[in-house]
């Protein structure tokens, strides 16, 4: 059963637990974050953005493709860390002979820092997450141009002569939209300051109350939701959408954890990424 939360104007759906399975959907931005699962309604979407090869996240993703050729999807863009290029590929050649079926793809490594644009105004931006394998976060934004304060005063045709003469009138300003950060530790919010001004930030968060301490989620390169309580004040987002919790709670815990302890300043901008009741496995 996959989970829907609503975060400002985007919607998040799929389906997120920590060290079994993560794959989530935006259609607003035309994006599935992590393929640890092969959701056949995702398998639509042409771009594919990996977060680390961790079995969790990437494993499905040949199970994915193969839906694809099913519906008659031609080769999706794979978003990834390049340290895993190579192994990705080899791991998607070995499921091709196995399949006797083509399972390409057009792969784009990215490094921390590296932007790529992904048309209509929108970019991804890369960088650094926290975990003992190469892993990446993904922040998507919107650059627009902005006419500088000083030439804000002129009339419409003056402004249309001097950018048709290529004067230097606008600066380019670039909207934080939605980021996305998981399997890290919490000092991907000092190292990447920007996902707290991000409209929207999906953040990891495995653990919660005292069946881990702070302690034992940091050995294990995770958060603990005591790590972003300590940080409420800095998150500037509006929507914070915790996912990625450990299969230790059900789905009820995770919810009455987080809402025994939410901060107030968090309360309203906060979604919790799992059903409200059930289990986490069909």
């Amino acid at each position: 059963m996959l989970t829907e939360v609503q975060a400002g104007p985007y919607t998040i759906r799929g389906i997120s637990v920590g060290g079994v399975y993560t794959s989530l959907q935006v259609p607003e931005l035309g994006v599935v974050l992590d393929a640890g699962v092969p959701i056949r309604s995702f398998a639509g979407t042409d771009r594919i953005f990996l977060s680390h090869g961790h079995s969790d996240h990437a494993s499905a993703l040949g199970s994915l493709l193969g839906i694809r050729c099913l519906i008659g999807k031609g080769p999706p863009q794979v978003f990834l860390p390049a340290e895993i290029e190579a192994p990705l590929r080899e791991s998607l050649a070995v499921q091709s002979r196995l399949l006797r079926a083509s399972l390409d793809v057009e792969t784009v490594p990215l490094r921390p820092g590296d932007v790529h644009p992904l048309g209509h105004g929108l970019f991804v931006r890369a960088f650094r997450t926290h975990h003992p394998v190469p892993s990446l976060g993904y922040q998507f934004f919107r650059r627009a141009s902005k006419l500088k304060p000083e030439f804000q005063g002129l009339p419409g045709e003056e402004i249309a002569r001097g950018r048709k003469a290529g004067a230097p009138l606008f600066d380019e300003v670039d909207k934080l939209e939605l980021a996305y950060a998981t399997d890290t530790l919490a000092r991907v919010l000092e190292s990447a300051p920007e996902v707290l001004q991000s409209r929207v930030l999906i953040l990891e968060c495995t653990f919660l109350g005292d069946k881990r301490s702070v302690e034992d989620a940091q050995e294990r390169a995770h958060l603990h939701f005591d790590e972003i309580v300590a940080r409420a004040e800095r998150f500037q987002n509006e929507a914070l959408v915790l996912m990625h919790f450990s299969q230790a709670y059900s789905p009820e815990e995770v919810h009455a954890l987080i809402q025994a302890r939410v901060p107030e300043v968090l309360r309203e901008r906060l979604r919790v990424f799992a059903p409200t009741s059930g289990r986490w496995f069909g």
